[in-house]
């Protein structure tokens, strides 16, 4: 499994998906974690999360989570 290096009070849990286990981390502890740590903005800390993490592609790489109801979830993705 990989990791994301200074985050691992960030971890939210694993996931298992087609028989592989990967780290999920909580997006909202990571961006306080880049302001408090890294002295960031929140739009920074948002860009550098996107950019420098989220933005980095892992093919077995962690995943993120953020919290969202369905009702949002309904209006914000399309369902395949």
């Amino acid at each position: 499994m990989l990791k994301c290096d200074g985050f691992d009070d960030c971890v939210f849990g694993v996931c298992e998906r087609n028989g592989k286990t990967f780290i999920i981390y909580d997006k909202a502890r990571m961006l306080l974690k880049l302001m408090e740590r890294d002295g960031m903005t929140a739009v920074e800390a948002e860009e550098y999360y996107y950019f420098n993490i989220a933005g980095s592609f892992m093919d077995e790489g962690p995943g993120y989570i953020e919290e969202v109801s369905l009702k949002e979830i309904e209006e914000s993705y399309e369902w395949t």
